[in-house]
């Protein structure tokens, strides 16, 4: 690969890197934690390709290191991805990866205890929910309205799902969470394609979280409303 082909690669994964970060859009594949490590890789990226190019230019052309290819043109494929962030970003992981994600396993249990549940009808994240529903023994959402927030899933054999896509360091290890909406007023999530973002008020449908189930619970829901995209579009 020529030297200034190397070049202009590096300063253009670096200033991709810079663009997700401080775009906003590298939420849709790392968490929020990683933003710094995003812009400083980018950064040195961006400052060593510049570097390199103005010394080739001072030094009187760009200098070819050894085993370069003349007319090759399998190193600007690298390109690609880069123009996909630049031109067409990808998308959050939604519901095709709930689908797919097949059987799922139980919740990690909890080692401490839950904290109590605030008055009215508090909004808990899918994650939590689903865990109290297996682990909390307490019983603290039997007959407690809960707001959930997640995007609609259609499965091909069973009922509309509210989930999100859980992640612990990128999109590379995402999890779906997930719940079945039941009740009349799940008809109105039914209506709506796979992918919008709702808020669902309802309550817990006892014992409904089992290995049978795949602990995915069942909520009888009370509202339904549409809501924006959320910023940060995975749980942790």
């Amino acid at each position: 690969m020529r030297r200034e082909t190397q070049n202009v690669l590096l300063l253009l994964f670096g200033g991709a890197l810079l663009k997700i970060a401080f775009g906003g859009s590298y939420l849709r594949y790392v968490k929020a934690e990683l933003f710094p490590w995003l812009v400083g890789a980018g950064a040195v990226m961006v400052v060593l390709a510049a570097v390199a190019i103005v010394r080739d230019v001072r030094a009187g052309g760009a200098a070819t290191g050894p085993g370069h290819e003349h007319g090759s043109r399998s190193p600007w494929m690298l390109l690609l991805p880069v123009l996909a962030i630049f031109l067409v970003a990808p998308p959050a992981l939604g519901s095709d990866s709930v689908l797919r994600a097949g059987e799922r396993s139980s919740p990690p249990e909890e080692t401490s205890l839950f904290p109590p549940l605030p008055p009215g009808a508090p909004v808990l994240s899918l994650s939590e929910f689903v865990t109290r529903a297996v682990w909390d023994d307490s019983r603290a959402l039997a007959g407690r309205d809960v707001r959930l927030r997640g995007f609609v899933v259609h499965p091909e054999d069973g009922p509309v799902q509210l989930a999100r896509m859980r992640i612990r360091c990128c999109a590379a290890d995402a999890a779906p969470v997930a719940v079945e909406l039941a009740g009349p007023a799940a008809a109105r999530a039914a209506e709506l394609p796979s992918d919008t973002w709702i808020e669902v008020t309802g309550r817990l449908r006892p014992g409904s979280a089992t290995e049978g189930s795949g602990y995915v619970p069942t909520v009888r829901v009370g509202a339904v409303r549409p809501i924006p995209v959320p910023a940060e579009p995975y749980e942790r």
